[in-house]
């Protein structure tokens, strides 16, 4: 009976889910799903990304936080549209969240749309929410062996940033394992070594992204 539940779950996400892909497509917006672990520096990749593109492309923002629109006010000085969506407790997004974060935005001025999910590296991975690409944001505090752990979210993304670079030489971390097993994993994921804080590998991200806007 569970699995029933869940299967009817998800199947009514799935029809929410292409609800909304069909009105992004319809107002020409390509929307990318940002999901990492709690601290994993989902925001400051979200900034850096604004702050590489903005010139080029119109960028919206859609926060999910469990509670608080703290990150959703960091990314508004950057005078750019922004909905925070609180889920209450829930883990993850889901497409009805959506839905409603996007008739609160001016989705005509916007060609590129940043919705951060909510930290976590369960529970996003099931949830389709319309959009067109799926980033994975991994970090290095966290260690190497996140792939073996989740390997359902490693899966499921088109991109994987793997952020906080500058801290290599102060943590154990083998880049080479973590690289081969993510490629084990998914071997079409694109993988972007970055630093938020120095602003190494933000170019290669952003020309990506840009890329993948252009393909569509």
């Amino acid at each position: 009976m569970k699995i029933k539940v869940l299967k009817d779950i998800l199947g009514a996400n799935e029809q929410l889910a292409a609800n909304n892909r069909e009105l992004l497509d319809s107002n020409k917006v390509f929307a990318v799903n940002i999901m990492a672990s709690p601290g994993a520096g989902k925001t400051s990749v979200v900034l850096q990304t604004i702050r590489a593109l903005k010139d080029k492309v119109r960028i919206g923002v859609i926060e999910g936080d469990i509670a608080s629109s703290i990150d959703a006010e960091t990314v508004a000085k950057e005078g750019i549209p922004v909905v925070q969506i609180n889920t209450g407790g829930e883990c993850h997004l889901e497409a009805n969240q959506l839905e409603n974060a996007l008739n609160n935005l001016p989705l005509a001025d916007i060609d590129l749309l940043l919705i951060e999910n909510v930290g976590n590296l369960v529970c996003p991975a099931e949830f389709n929410l319309g959009e067109h690409r799926k980033v994975l944001i991994a970090s290095v505090p966290e260690g190497d062996d996140k792939p073996f752990k989740y390997p359902l979210m490693f899966n499921t993304v088109d991109a994987l940033i793997l952020n906080k670079i500058d801290l290599l030489p102060y943590v154990k971390f083998n880049v080479n394992t973590f690289t081969k097993t993510v490629q084990n994993i998914n071997s079409k994921v694109e993988i972007f070594k970055v630093s938020c804080t120095t602003g190494e590998g933000i170019q290669a991200w952003a020309k990506w992204l840009n890329a993948q806007m252009k393909q569509r």
